[in-house]
């Protein structure tokens, strides 16, 4: 009897993918990708690979990437509820969950006995009816008052007043919104009865009796001024898990607000000859590698300045530590730290990745809501001396763009999803010339030609940006002409990358790139403050 021999296209292409399923185990996501794509290439009809490779283009924050991959699994078999599954995490992983929430009821109707399924899609729903709850009670933006003019850090200390109780035309708003929301059918009373104690804990955040208690043993700023030695005795506490007096938080940030609020879109740094500053990448709420960086590079100051360059925040449990830190040391000597916004200094980003969670937790709900407003304030680039323009993401859609363009951007918002400051935070470099659609699904990805054409234009030599994990905390790009720096070795606590900064000393500007790896810290896990249905889907 005559056997059908096995196509060797489809046997190879198996051995790829059990290949690739042993790099994602041992957290190597980029060779992954690169062996499903060779998978890929053998038998496209096959939706298990596009499947996997949706997934490990999530775990790279790649989810413009992992929706495509996704979508194709489920054109490939409309009935695997994995791609399904996988493009749903995607989408929540962008904020977009109207649209992760169809994807998971498809992936209940495929597999209605499933658990797993079954309690994605509840949390999926409890996000939507969230979004349309506060869709609800929004107050237009023309209408809205700055957080920060309503807070004097000198009259908080311990004890509310009875003036902090809200008031009865408070209460019935808030009773009116609920109803709204109920009536539409948006929301199940478990739902309603949370967010209703959401709403009245912010109006409780307090008038306070205007005095530190005296059994507070933490650092304390004496006056209007924050001293080195405040900064040092905070970083300390910090180490040790102590937390700051909400009084002296209020302060530091309320200070950096005003420094802030002074600053154009694009900020000149001069380095004068003999002099250096150093760049720094994405730090992402890992305070114990942070404080590495000042161990190797010294402490800021105005004799070693640094400029951080985006993404303090997020994923990491200690971006409350690093947010005061980072404000601290630019309040104590603004010309000691520079600093840029990122992505993640967002509010939509802060809402899912871990930051909004750690401050509700560490601080109070008003400090929400007073980040996001400062955070709207941060510069979007750097030009130090002339020569080296450091930006988060990376560059535009369209050739021609000016530092003075980038200088006339109104920052003083949330970062909208396209045009020059959506692409100042969000876009990736590519290897091909040209641009290219992003994997991120945000912004766009740029080849070295668009970096040449823009050094050129705006008489620079160099592009330094962060934004993306690198294996060795670095990599030269562009012929030489671009430079990524990631300043979060061990990125989330898996990925075993190292992390880098770079010293640049004038007059030459030539880049010293440093290398460190990860440090030991509290066993706090990444993402401990997330949002619960993304601490789901990692």
């Amino acid at each position: 009897m005559e056997t059908k021999n096995e196509n060797p296209d489809v046997s190879r292409a198996e051995e790829l993918k059990n290949q690739a399923n042993e790099a994602f185990k041992g957290h190597k996501y980029s060779s992954a990708i690169d062996l499903y794509t060779k998978a890929i290439e053998l038998n496209s009809n096959n939706a298990v690979y596009w499947a996997n490779r949706a997934f490990a283009h999530t775990k790279l924050e790649e989810y413009g990437s992992a929706i495509q991959d996704a979508s194709k699994a489920i054109e490939v078999d409309s009935r695997y509820s994995k791609g399904y599954y996988r493009r749903g995490a995607a989408y929540l992983a962008m904020g977009k969950f109207k649209d992760a929430l169809k994807d998971f009821q498809q992936v209940k109707r495929l597999s209605p006995n499933d658990p797993d399924a079954t309690r994605k899609l509840r949390e999926c729903e409890k996000a939507v009816m969230k979004i349309k709850f506060e869709e609800a009670i929004s107050v237009p933006v023309s209408e809205r008052r700055s957080v920060a003019e309503s807070i004097d850090f000198h009259t908080i200390g311990n004890k509310p007043r009875s003036s902090s109780m809200p008031t009865k035309t408070a209460l019935a708003a808030v009773v009116a919104a609920v109803m709204v929301v109920a009536v539409r059918g948006y929301a199940t009373t478990e739902i309603l009865m949370v967010l209703v104690s959401v709403v009245l804990g912010a109006f409780w955040w307090g008038s306070f009796s205007g005095k530190v208690e005296p059994q507070y043993s933490g650092a304390r700023i004496e006056g209007e001024e924050v001293t080195l030695d405040f900064v040092k005795t905070m970083l300390e506490d910090f180490k040790n898990q102590k937390t700051l007096h909400k009084r002296y938080a209020y302060q530091i940030v309320l200070q950096t607000r005003q420094i802030l609020l002074a600053l154009p879109s694009l900020v000149d740094i001069p380095v004068p000859n003999g002099k250096h500053i150093t760049v720094c990448g994405d730090v992402h709420g890992q305070f114990y590698d942070l404080l590495n960086i000042f161990e190797l590079n010294g402490l800021p100051s105005e004799e070693n300045p640094y400029l951080f360059n985006g993404d303090f925040v997020d994923r990491g449990s200690f971006s409350v530590e690093i947010i005061l830190t980072l404000f601290a040391f630019k309040c104590m000597c603004p010309s000691s730290i520079y600093l840029a916004r990122g992505n993640h200094e967002s509010k939509s980003m802060n809402k899912i990745y871990g930051f909004e969670g750690e401050v509700r937790s560490k601080l109070s709900e008003k400090f929400v809501d007073l980040f996001a407003e400062v955070f709207c304030y941060l510069p979007l680039a750097h030009v130090i001396n002339g020569k080296v323009f450091v930006v988060h993401g990376g560059l535009f859609s369209v050739d021609g763009v000016k530092l003075s363009d980038i200088s006339a951007i109104d920052r003083f918002c949330e970062p909208p999803e396209e045009g020059l400051m959506c692409e100042l935070l969000w876009s990736d470099p590519q290897p091909l010339p040209g641009r290219g659609p992003s994997k991120r699904g945000v912004g766009l990805s740029f080849g070295g030609d668009v970096t040449k054409r823009f050094l050129e234009d705006n008489n620079l030599d160099l592009l330094v940006r962060s934004h993306e994990v690198k294996d060795e905390g670095y990599e030269v790009e562009h012929d030489g002409k671009l430079i990524t720096v990631f300043s979060a070795p061990n990125y989330c606590d898996q990925m075993g990358n190292k992390g880098a900064f770079i010293r640049f000393e004038a007059p030459d500007m030539k880049p010293n790139i440093v290398t460190f790896s990860a440090v030991p810290h509290p066993d706090v896990k990444p993402m401990a403050y997330a949002n619960n249905f993304l601490r789901m889907f990692n």
